[in-house]
């Protein structure tokens, strides 16, 4: 039987190799005789012809390969333009989203508003035109901010004239309250014809007795905008005042104390960035050094007066005899002024050191003494200072 199986399969084998053969030679007498019916019409070699007929072969294969390539090119621009549609359809669903956010900022703005409330101050100005006198009546004030940890403030109005602002009055400090009764007059001498030309500034503080008084808010009255032919009285409320308008400047000076001689100096070095208090938009600055002890002022020296400048530089040293047993009572206050030819001489701001004091000047004064025979320079922040003549 295997023996008969094997004869039929070669038999099949035989007969397939056959037919592979006698297609071979069809197609090969096909070919001869095309190629001999187009030799016949051009006139060219064998050669020549098979070669026409293989590029013939490429150009057509790559044709079907653009072809391709573009269809596909196609379905893949129509597949993102149908994307585009979508998310165009989605974006449509949040039109109102910007009403929204605004509605938002708007309450946000509001409350905003609300919280900044600073009070209200109740006042009026007399303008009498023969005695060129301007009369400032502070009266009260309502609803103020509480500025103290006890839920109160020590409020007190400081008022003067722009644009000079040399001359200022302040009311006195009302202690723990936030409707103050001030009920106190002002008067400022100004002239007729330059009356267009003033406001009139309210500026709320709240009393600190050993830090900067913080201020609540200020009123400005711009003297053309009111009928100064009766008495105008109103109230009004308190606006936020700018804290970089209320920067008095800085001012760095160097303190040295030898325990065993008792001396004690203070060098003045430079002072920056001062207030401006002349009308040419300059000052005339100079230093005045106070001893303390007790509210009672020991000794008073002052460094020379430096001309039309915000940046002074003095680098002036000054002695005091304070045995080593008073040197923790004692306190320095560094006044720097503007002087005035006519007038008073106007301060620009203070700094006080010493063990009552606080903040950098307490840290000054504690590395002075920390370091016996060695100069201690520092910068401070000029605070706001009373009349100091």
């Amino acid at each position: 039987m295997r023996e008969k199986r094997e004869i039929a399969s070669a038999d099949v084998m035989d007969t397939m190799k056959k037919t592979a053969s006698k297609g071979l030679k069809y197609s090969e007498e096909l070919f001869n005789k095309e190629t001999e019916k187009i030799q016949e019409a051009t006139g060219l070699p064998q050669w020549a012809v098979i070669a026409l007929a293989v590029i013939t072969a490429i150009v057509a294969f790559c044709i079907l390969i653009c072809v391709c390539k573009k269809c596909i090119c196609k379905k893949r621009k129509k597949s993102k333009k149908g994307n585009q549609k979508e998310q165009v359809i989605d974006m449509s669903q949040f039109k109102n989203l910007g009403e929204e956010l605004d509605e938002v900022s708007k309450k946000e703005d509001t409350d905003e508003k609300k919280k900044e409330k600073l009070g209200t101050l109740r006042f009026s100005l007399d303008y009498d035109f023969e005695a060129n006198n301007l009369k400032v009546h502070v009266m009260n004030a309502n609803d103020l901010p509480a500025m103290d940890l006890n839920g109160t403030s020590d409020p007190y109005v400081k008022v003067y004239v722009l644009p000079d602002k040399k001359k200022k009055f302040e009311t006195k400090v009302q202690k723990k309250s936030l409707d103050p009764v001030f009920d106190e007059t002002f008067n400022f001498k100004v002239l007729y014809k330059e009356i267009g030309s003033k406001t009139v500034v309210f500026a709320v503080y709240d009393f600190d007795r050993f830090g900067k008084h913080d201020i609540i808010g200020k009123i400005e009255v711009p003297l053309n905008s009111i009928d100064l032919g009766q008495i105008f009285e109103t109230t009004k409320e308190l606006e936020a005042a700018d804290k970089d308008s209320e920067k008095l400047g800085d001012v760095c000076f160097s303190l040295r104390y030898v325990p065993t001689s008792g001396k004690f100096t203070v060098v003045i070095l430079e002072a920056k960035n001062l207030k401006k208090m002349d009308a040419c938009g300059l000052s005339d600055p100079y230093v005045k050094v106070n001893l303390m002890q007790n509210g009672k002022r020991l000794k008073k020296k002052k460094t020379t007066v430096k001309k039309n400048t915000l940046n002074p530089y003095y680098n002036e040293s000054f002695s005091f005899e304070v045995p080593f047993e008073q040197i923790q009572k004692v306190t320095v206050v560094i006044t720097v002024l503007d002087y005035d030819q006519v007038g008073s001489n106007d301060p620009i701001g203070k700094v006080v050191v010493g063990c009552g004091a606080s903040g950098q000047e307490l840290k000054h004064w504690s590395d002075m003494l920390s370091a016996p025979r060695r100069p201690i320079a520092s910068w401070h922040s000029l605070q706001p200072a009373e009349d100091d003549k």
